[in-house]
């Protein structure tokens, strides 16, 4: 059975404290908004070209949705799109990989995997 994956967009740093202590708690635009933004694969390349163009270098968290449990709710956004929202701290433990990609003159870099 394939187990369902969301995925957020975060800062390296952040990404790499929260291996530390357990818990990632996400960054100032999640805490002013009350959840923490994620997206679904087909909607990784539109997040990063709508909300972080002006990065060089940031994380990619693949996290497995079924471990969340009750704290994810997907819901409309831009569009009216669904996207995954966690409401409260995500676990490091239901984080499966970590990726770390860099814009290039022609726009992100994602790895072969997180191409829809």
């Amino acid at each position: 059975m394939n187990t369902l994956e969301i995925y957020r967009i975060a800062d390296p740093a952040a990404l790499a404290a929260a291996s530390v202590s357990g818990a990632y708690e996400g960054e100032a635009h999640d805490r002013a908004d009350g959840f923490i933004h994620c997206s679904g694969l087909d909607q990784l390349a539109g997040t990063l070209e709508a909300h972080y163009a002006g990065a060089s270098r940031l994380a990619v968290a693949v996290i497995d949705a079924g471990a969340l449990g009750d704290t994810l709710k997907w819901e409309a956004s831009r569009g009216g799109e669904l996207f995954p929202h966690i409401y409260g701290p995500l676990p490091f433990s239901a984080v499966r990989a970590v990726h770390l990609i860099t814009r290039t003159d022609d726009g992100w870099r994602l790895p072969q995997e997180l191409c829809p």
